[in-house]
């Protein structure tokens, strides 16, 4: 019988039990990689959403708004 896994918990199994300078180079490693990387960002992400207080959310939507408001964009091809 055929062991089946999310993404949520196969990115947090790849992820346990890595240091800090583990998890920094995991996502620095995914940052501007294939396109592959950009669900176990999410997540990654995702984690970092639930456990982080309000000021810190409205400081990343910000951020988030200011980088989207001040990007070119390049046509869809």
């Amino acid at each position: 019988m055929p062991i089946t896994l999310d993404l949520r918990q196969a990115v947090v199994h790849k992820m346990h039990g890595k240091n800090e300078a583990g998890l920094r180079d995991m996502v620095e490693g995914s940052i501007d990689a294939q396109e592959t990387a950009l669900p176990g960002l999410g997540v990654v992400f995702e984690i970092i959403w639930k456990h982080i207080d309000d000021a810190k959310k409205d400081e990343l939507i910000s951020l988030l708004s200011r980088e989207l408001a001040s990007a070119e964009l390049k046509p869809l091809k």
